[in-house]
């Protein structure tokens, strides 16, 4: 049995999902040797799937695994449904780990074989760890263009040798747990965003804590290539919600 699995929910990103997997590859391969890889293709039936579809032929432990009902960032619950390593780190399709990161995950949860935990890290910018901008360690409980969370900095997250720390959420864009601690996401969500507060938590009641490990540092991109700085299936209010009779 490997010791992890590393997954990820995408939609039209063969890029991200190429360059995410091979930076994990060739920057951690002492942790990930004997990994398994999950990537969940949100859009199938698109243009870029057949490329994702052949990365089974190239990345050991990969696999491909289509699904196309509906739209919704909340698919990459599949990740762990499908997971059968003892520790799942999930990450967006265009994150990627700074040095350490995959050690400081596997060792959490390696010297608590009983944790409930939900691991995330501090999101850094795209200057890395210069000291030009503070990483964004938590979200606080606010509304913010559309979405809820608005990303803010705790101090205690600016030393990467720093000791986890407990917050009350954090972006989705990197989170991982033991496999058998996973407490699920709803399959209603839909579209984008949703998940950060709920994921949260729903682990907080089921006995967990909510971590920030310093030492698991991720930059993340925001903006695609096209142009478009939005997912494929943008975050929706209430009122662009689908009509559904009583």
């Amino acid at each position: 049995m490997s010791r992890i699995t590393v997954g990820m929910a995408t939609y039209d990103d063969y890029d991200g999902v190429y360059f995410t997997l091979q930076a994990l590859r060739l920057s951690h391969a002492p942790e990930l040797a004997d990994a398994q890889f999950v990537v969940v293709d949100n859009n199938p039936s698109g243009p870029v799937a057949p490329a994702l579809r052949a990365l089974a032929d190239r990345i050991p432990g990969y696999r491909y695994l289509p699904f196309g009902q509906y739209a919704s960032t909340a698919v990459r619950d599949l990740v762990f449904r499908v997971s059968r390593s003892p520790v799942t780190l999930c990450l967006d399709s265009h994150v990627l780990l700074a040095p350490g990161a995959v050690r400081a995950v596997l060792d959490h949860f390696e010297q608590r074989p009983d944790s409930r935990d939900l691991l995330q890290g501090p999101m850094i910018a795209d200057g890395l760890d210069d000291g030009r901008e503070p990483p964004s360690t938590h979200l606080d409980p606010e509304w913010g263009d559309g979405m809820f969370g608005v990303w803010r900095t705790d101090p205690r997250g600016a030393d990467p040798r720093g000791k986890p720390f407990e917050v009350g959420m954090q972006g989705l864009g990197l989170f991982a747990c033991r496999t058998d601690a996973w407490p699920g996401i709803n399959p209603r969500f839909r579209a984008h965003g949703g998940e950060e507060g709920y994921l949260h938590e729903k682990v907080r009641r089921g006995g967990g804590r909510v971590l920030c490990h310093p030492g698991v540092r991720w930059p993340h991109r925001f903006t695609r290539a096209t142009g478009a700085d939005l997912p494929p299936h943008p975050a929706r209010t209430r009122t662009q919600l689908p009509h559904r009779s009583p």
